[in-house]
């Protein structure tokens, strides 16, 4: 008989690796903690025939292996849709990503003299070794440009000051843009311009009826392949046995009753602090420490079903506003017409970033929903009367936090796990502590895959997102990378 696999969270990671598995035969058993869906952070809620994205998620990849398996699972309900974000401020939508001339010209007259004024200062007497990402910015842009289109949105989704966030993240994230370039740029023909020209995708795929069509039709699959997808499952230990060199997995199931299921491997998708402090023989005290001082960025969704008054077709704008708390705002209509039932009706899903425990998190959904109403018809997007009902979907551990020692962190938990729990792979975003792509969480998935129907170690998934540069661009030699750039502190270094 082939290796059994208990695969913890059917996310993308998860249900990646048990297709894979399942479709070779090797018997595999997942574990989902949720009721009702399938995706994790890439499901699609429904709401009285409504659909809904939990963050918004563009099918796009450098890897045509996945691309491919995309089509695989899910060959004949993509669209072709129209890539569009901008950003709004003062109530007036400004490009995304910014161009700084475009801007100046949208700003108005005395706006735009002020950022001017700002920049040329800047310029002049320029902040030596800027070590924080308002320093830095203000040197590139001037620090009008920064208040308007970098502070208040960056301090939002992260929770930190910008004071605080190290430059070396600046500098990573806005590349190849200043106010100089731009001007020089947009007074030189373009025929004297050359070099390669890198622009955005402007179109990308999206299932139907959202993300979660396509993670249903692979939970399917995988059913349809032998393998098993359970839900309500919430794992509490796991047990691994020397001598038998088996893994016992102990969960709740949907009636509150425990249960055990053993298999040969775990592939685990959970949040890396919980499962580590689940292990059974108990870890050392320093894995432990380590566990317990991951950390992560929750968010939670608004969704709000209004009268169609056209005020934006973009998929999402970021809200540049610091006197609401909304950071983000997707136009579900905009990701698929298929989501909304009634074209009469839209649906906004109003993005609130946040940590757990906090006043946002801990607030009613009848509080949070009125919130998202009311900053919405402040923000000119609504009217009092176009909003009709709403619900709140909340997030948790939606973003992995990279604090000062993030990193020896994991590689702790890393070295004592290879060590003392073989056969216990990690993969994807929250199981790898790796801000990444949905495409590139579904590779380390199915390289851990391979290496268990290989029954030796052929690849090494924590490569995967080596490179940071990742962007969706036409003519980009970045390759296969998806590590996404997440703030770290002033004077601590991004491994």
């Amino acid at each position: 008989m082939p290796p059994s696999t208990i695969v913890i969270g059917a996310g993308p990671a998860g249900l990646s690796a048990a297709y894979h598995l399942s479709k070779l035969g090797f018997p595999v058993t997942v574990l989902e903690s949720d009721p009702q869906y399938v995706g994790g952070i890439s499901r699609t809620v429904q709401f009285k025939g409504f659909h809904f994205d939990i963050g918004g998620h563009r099918f796009f990849s450098k890897s045509e292996r996945i691309e491919a398996l995309w089509r695989e699972i899910l060959p004949n309900d993509f669209l072709e849709r129209p890539r569009s974000s901008r950003i709004l401020y003062n109530g007036h939508f400004f490009a995304y990503p910014l161009k700084p001339m475009q801007a100046l010209f949208d700003l108005g007259v005395f706006e735009s003299v002020r950022c001017v004024l700002s920049y040329a200062y800047a310029r002049l007497r320029p902040i030596r070794n800027p070590r924080s990402f308002e320093e830095w910015v203000t040197n590139e842009f001037g620090s009008r440009l920064y208040q308007i289109f970098f502070k208040t949105y960056t301090e939002k989704v992260w929770g930190m000051s910008c004071t605080d966030i190290s430059a070396d993240w600046a500098a990573q994230r806005i590349k190849g843009v200043s106010l100089f370039s731009a001007v020089m740029s947009a007074l030189t023909p373009a025929a004297l311009k050359g070099g390669t020209i890198k622009s955005l995708i402007s179109t990308f795929r999206y299932p139907r009826l959202g993300p979660g069509m396509l993670w249903d039709a692979c939970a399917n699959a995988v059913r349809e392949q032998g393998g098993t997808v359970t839900l309500g499952r919430t794992v509490v230990d796991l047990r691994y046995d020397e001598a038998t060199r088996k893994w016992t997995v102990g969960h709740t199931a949907p009636s509150g009753d425990r249960q055990e299921l053993s298999a040969d491997h775990v592939i685990s998708s959970a949040p890396l602090r919980e499962i580590a402090q689940s292990l059974s023989p108990a870890p050392s005290a320093t894995l432990t420490a380590a566990a317990k001082q991951l950390g992560y960025r929750d968010f939670l969704t608004v969704a709000l079903v209004l009268k169609e008054r056209e005020r934006f077709a973009d998929n999402w704008i970021y809200v540049h506003d610091s006197s609401v708390k909304v950071g983000r705002i997707q136009n579900f209509k905009s990701w698929s017409p298929e989501m909304v039932p009634d074209p009469s009706l839209t649906c906004y899903g109003l993005e609130y970033f946040c940590f757990e425990g906090d006043g946002l998190w801990t607030s009613t959904d009848t509080a949070l929903i009125a919130r998202a109403s009311d900053e919405l018809v402040k923000l000119g997007l609504a009217d009092r009367d176009d909003v009709l009902e709403g619900c709140v979907v909340r997030q948790r551990k939606a973003y992995p936090v990279y604090d000062d020692a993030y990193a020896t962190h994991v590689q702790t938990i890393r070295d004592e796990l290879a060590e003392r729990y073989p056969n216990l792979h990690l993969v994807g975003r929250n199981g790898m502590h790796k801000y990444n792509n949905q495409d590139h969480a579904m590779m380390t998935a199915l390289l851990t895959a391979e290496n268990i129907v290989a029954g030796q170690a052929l690849h090494d998934p924590w490569r995967v997102n080596e490179d940071a540069e990742y962007h969706e661009e036409v003519g980009s030699n970045a390759g296969a990378s998806g590590l996404r750039a997440v703030p770290t502190r002033v004077g601590v270094t991004q491994p």
